[in-house]
This record gives C-alpha cells, structure tokens and sequence, in this order.
C-alpha cells in the first residue's frame, strides 16, 4: 500500500469492517475480460462466503477460474472543500473504511456446510430472527439447499485501509471534527470519532 499511516493490519478490525458492510464487489476474469458483480455475504471460517444461481455467467466463470478478489467500502462522511477555508476545489474528499481480499473461490458441497454458512448469512442480515433454522432435512429448505451454489472465497492475500486524516495535523483534525460536529448528522457523528481514534472505531 502506497500510503502506509492508511494502512490497518488488526484482525478484528478488519473482520468488524466485513460484519458491518452488506454487500461487496466480486471480482472475477471471464475469458479476456473483467468481471465485477455485488453480492450479499458473510465472513465466515476464515472465508469470504456467498451464494447464487447454480447457473449463470457467475457459475461459469468460477467454474473456468477459480481466482477472485472481494472488496467492500465502509463509507464516512464526505469532507468538502470549504472546510479548508478554500475556494479550491482539490481538499474535497471522502473518508472510507474498506477491506479487500483476494484468493481463490471453491464450491461448498455438503449441504451441513452450506446450512451452517446460509445460517450466518442470515443471522448477519436479519439478526432479529424471524424465521426457522436452515436445516436441509427441513422440508421447507430442503430443495432450496439442493439448488443453491454457495462459495468460499479463501484468501492467499488480505489488506485494509482506512482514511480518517490520519495524515493530517492535530489542529486540522480537531478543525475537521469541530465542522463535522456542527453539520451534525449520524454519519458525521461517527467519522468524528474515526478521526480521534486515528481512524478505527
């Protein structure tokens, strides 16, 4: 990473920043091109987790070329140009927290795993419940577990980075913190208190 004071090396850093993002961008290579889709997932066993059609350009691809890289961003807030007392556009920029992670994706075929991973999944996205235990003897999932692809995507490599002024003097921090408190939104409120704990909340 070229600018290393961005650079966050902490495991559960890295893994709040993966439970806290939805969605993320698969990125795979199809023949001679690129190809980026998003899709919902969960980081469980040590793996980026996702699943899909059994059928499809995804399915293809993967099952052509097996190298992969994920990336999700964790936003904070934007930061415009006048709060630099500026009329130059060039200080506008955004705070961000983001994870990325490459290695090679591989198909789950035990339904027990591919239950385990859907129930984490779920419990991720919908964690006030709601809904009966993935279980492929259960009828009402029996079928859906036979027809879904799920994917581990394990890492040979992982990086983060996360831009909250860590770059920037103690005055310019505490002018930036004072701006985003006036302005006073949630998320303003939160990339207040990345910048004073150099970037990791």
């Amino acid at each position: 990473m070229r600018r290393a004071e961005f650079e966050v090396k902490d495991k559960e850093v890295f893994e709040a920043v993966l439970a806290e993002c939805e969605y993320g961008t698969l990125s795979l290579i199809d023949g001679n091109e690129p190809y980026g889709v998003p899709v919902n997932f969960v980081w469980y066993g040590g793996a980026i987790c996702f699943h899909g059609s059994r059928e499809g350009r995804k399915a293809d691809t993967i099952a052509q070329n097996s190298q992969a890289a994920f990336s999700v961003v964790k936003p904070y807030s934007l930061i415009p140009s006048y709060f630099s007392d500026t009329r130059a556009a060039c200080p506008a920029t955004q705070f961000f927290a983001s994870a990325h992670v490459a290695g090679n994706v591989t198909i789950v075929e035990r339904d027990d795993e591919k239950c385990a991973i859907l129930s984490a999944m779920m419990q991720k996205l919908q964690p006030d419940g709601g809904y009966e235990t993935i279980d492929a003897t259960n009828p009402i999932y029996t079928k859906m577990v036979s027809q879904t692809a799920v994917y581990k995507l394990t890492p040979t490599h992982t990086s983060m980075k996360v831009k909250a002024g860590q770059n920037l003097s103690d005055e310019r921090k505490a002018d930036i913190i004072k701006k985003l408190s006036d302005r006073g939104s949630e998320l303003d409120k939160t990339t207040a208190k990345a910048i004073g704990n150099k970037g990791i909340i």
